[in-house]
């Protein structure tokens, strides 16, 4: 079916720039999940979950967000793409991912002052100085003019090294207050030369990254672009969320990926009761596919993202529980059963110890779990 068009979850999309076709409208969003070695290359349990997913028939399998330099972590256990090293358990799930028709996107992220001194052993950075919550009080350091061009540049290495080893494309994850969320905020971006200020400078990172990465890849390499609507502590509002969409539309981007948290709640205004779905959708008009992610648990909750203006539906819980989802979504009534899960529940759907252990942390998630 192509972009545009009246849809199903079923159907499959074929991405306009491109022409690549995907199978079905479902994306397995980032998940955090700890299961990768200290020197960031992937394990074997990170591998065989992303594959579990990849065979349940899911259109799109996101890595974790995968760390562009050796000291931009945000916890243990992640896994990386700033050293050649990485390389080659890149590409070996990769072609795997591939093996099941599945498209393959590695989410590139830095942490910036969400990359704790403890895990790095180096002061964090921002665009700003800044600090973050349970950071203990250490402050960030405000990049140079110089080295955001270094970073930039780090960027586009790791989504080089993403190309070599096979990917369909990257996800640059601009969402959930890390590095390049931290530039697009007004409160985290205080700058006054080229990369702060309005929305337009505070833009320029996240632009010049995708001008940088379609640069040194292929022209059929895919790049999806995660953002946050709404970030009030960051100083992320709508309005600019929306102009963001309209600028990313006119650039060489294959995907926007809105992080909702909550795809049903409307927007809080007296003149305004449409969801966020519904309004980037209108933005885009229909010049760039649209995922909409977050609360989605049913078939019946999927279609209703679709209905809204989605072109693509990213699901991050139930894909944990649930790796067969999509397989059972011609059926509108198809609602597997919540949490909590018992850990074999877990471990039967190829979740290592590891990652239950971290899951045990999400409230309600595991049946022993906080």
């Amino acid at each position: 079916m192509l972009f545009g068009e009246k849809m199903n979850l079923t159907d499959a999309l074929v991405l306009p720039r491109t022409g690549k076709v995907l199978k079905n409208r479902t994306v397995l969003a980032a998940m955090t999940n700890k299961q990768s070695h200290e020197n960031g290359i992937l394990s074997e349990e990170e591998k065989k979950w992303l594959i579990r997913r990849a065979k349940g028939d899911f259109g799109i399998i996101t890595t974790a967000a995968t760390n562009v330099t050796e000291n931009g972590r945000g916890w243990v256990g992640e896994m990386g793409v700033w050293g050649d090293h990485q390389i080659p358990e890149l590409t070996n799930l990769a072609r795997e991912l591939k093996k099941t028709g599945a498209v393959s996107l590695a989410q590139l992220f830095h942490g910036g002052m969400r990359a704790p001194k403890h895990i790095n052993g180096v002061q964090p950075i921002s665009a700003s100085i800044n600090t973050e919550p349970g950071m203990n009080g250490v402050y960030t350091r405000a990049l140079s003019h110089e080295e955001i061009v270094e970073m930039v540049q780090s960027f586009a290495d790791a989504a080089v090294r993403c190309h070599k080893a096979g990917f369909d494309g990257v996800e640059l994850h601009g969402a959930h207050s890390y590095l390049i969320c931290q530039f697009l905020g007004m409160v985290t971006n205080r700058r006054e030369d080229d990369w702060g200020g309005d929305l337009e400078g505070r833009s320029r990172f996240l632009r010049e990254i995708i001008t940088s990465i379609r640069e040194q890849t292929s022209p059929d390499f895919l790049i999806v672009v995660r953002i946050s609507p709404i970030i009030e502590k960051l100083g992320i509002y709508l309005e600019d969320s929306l102009q963001l969409a309209r600028m990313l539309s006119e650039l060489e981007i294959d995907i926007l990926h809105i992080s909702c948290w909550n795809v049903f709640q409307k927007v809080d205004s007296d003149l305004d009761s449409r969801s966020l779905t519904k309004i980037f959708s209108e933005v885009t008009d229909n010049r760039l596919p649209l995922i909409s992610t977050g609360a989605v648990w049913s078939a019946k909750d999927a279609q209703y993202v679709i209905d809204e203006g989605a072109d693509l539906v990213g699901v991050a819980r139930v894909g944990i529980a649930y790796p067969d989802w999509p397989k059972y979504l011609s059926d509108i009534s198809y609602s597997p059963e919540k949490p909590p899960f018992s850990e074999r529940h877990l471990l039967e759907a190829d979740l290592s110890p590891v990652f239950v252990e971290y899951m045990r942390a999400w409230k309600g998630f595991v049946i022993d779990g906080k």
